[in-house]
């Protein structure tokens, strides 16, 4: 389940991104989209670095990395 959720928020800010991106190409100067979306973005990216500590603290994601 915690993984989903992971997955979810990296999939929702790669479409963040990507929208910011469609907005500073195509919206005139005077729209701030853009800095809603990366906006957006910076968030999505927050909660999955919270959501990522959180399931390491709680025993949920275990690394298996050999160093």
């Amino acid at each position: 389940m915690l993984k989903a959720a992971i997955v979810l928020m990296l999939i929702a800010t790669i479409i963040s991104l990507f929208s910011g991106l469609f907005f500073l190409v195509k919206d005139d100067s005077r729209s701030n989209r853009v800095v809603k979306a990366l906006t957006v973005r910076v968030c999505l990216a927050a909660a999955t670095i919270i959501l990522i500590a959180w399931g390491f603290y709680s025993g949920q994601l275990v690394s298996h990395a050999t160093w």
